[in-house]
């Protein structure tokens, strides 16, 4: 992530909610928004999607919810509003790298 990224960031002042993307976290992956928000409260590793950022920049968090839930919540940054675009469980992977640094 580099300083703009970070900067960028660091300006949010909350989230963007787009319905049908809360419908369908929680009935793929049984996540709510209540959780996806606390993984930028708790320890969170932020990076940038390259894979899925062609029209805008997309980011990823791995982190935790407050009971102690590893997600990963793919999204992007609009007027500076953090806007989910979807969120599910760790993978394995994903849970090794998370422990690794923090």
């Amino acid at each position: 992530m580099g300083m703009d990224d970070i900067e960028k960031l660091s300006n949010c002042t909350g989230f963007d909610w787009d319905k049908d993307n809360i419908e369908k976290n929680w009935l793929k992956h049984k996540v709510s928004p209540v959780e996806c928000e606390q993984v930028f409260f708790n320890q969170a590793l932020v990076a940038e999607d390259l894979k899925h950022s062609q029209r805008e920049k997309r980011y990823y968090a791995l982190g935790l919810t407050d009971d102690k839930r590893f997600l990963f919540v793919a999204f992007t940054i609009r007027k500076n509003l953090i806007r989910v675009i979807s969120a599910r469980d760790m993978s394995k992977k994903e849970r090794k790298i998370y422990e690794d640094q923090t």
